[in-house]
């Protein structure tokens, strides 16, 4: 709960999706986060953490890959005024491209790779013989704590929708303090550690 409820990338993404579209999108954006946590178990299972774990090369491109996608949400996000304000490219977005979006931001989410790598498998008895629906187990249970936790996050945030709407200002430094925290976990994703 400690590493759903800590905010993140897909907080961030969530809670922009919920001050821009309303409660609709942030939902969507939640969906889409929460499926973006499936490549990660699917990693985990096939044995493809232990390869970044043991892998420079494998760990520094996945960690640039994701530097370069926040930074690529930070410079939309202060480019357009779509990030915060709904204007036609905004409300025309699909919940596809919500969904997709939300995807590739927890796909690139390094916090998610440490902790199906390093965190989950420590609860998973390795001698025992059902481990593989062991670790199905946590990552449903992971997975679902996620996204009622993204979907408070993003409700909460549609419900402050009109007061941050009818407020220029804010508008203005919300759509700052968003990119600017985007750039922020790029920064901290580039020093990551394996």
């Amino acid at each position: 709960m400690i590493v759903v409820v800590s905010p993140g990338v897909g907080v961030l993404y969530t809670l922009a999706a919920g001050l821009s579209q309303g409660p609709r999108a942030s939902i969507v954006a939640a969906f889409g986060c929460t499926l973006g946590i499936l490549p990660h178990i699917a990693a985990a299972l096939a044995g493809l953490a232990a390869i970044f774990y043991a892998s420079a090369v494998a760990f520094q491109t996945l960690k640039y890959l994701g530097v370069a996608y926040l930074l690529v949400l930070a410079w939309r996000t202060l480019r357009e005024k779509g990030a915060l304000m709904p204007d036609e490219d905004t409300i025309g977005r699909t919940n596809r491209q919500v969904i997709v979006s939300g995807v590739l931001v927890n796909i690139f989410n390094p916090k998610l790779a440490l902790f199906f790598l390093a965190f989950l498998p420590q609860f998973v008895d390795p001698h025992d013989p059902h481990r593989l629906l062991t670790m199905l187990q946590l990552s449903s249970v992971f997975m679902a704590l996620t996204f009622v936790v993204f979907v408070g996050y993003g409700l909460f945030a549609a419900s402050m929708r009109k007061h941050v709407l009818s407020r220029p200002r804010v508008l203005v430094w919300m759509r700052r303090s968003f990119a600017g925290a985007f750039v922020a976990l790029g920064a901290k994703l580039a020093v990551a550690a394996r």
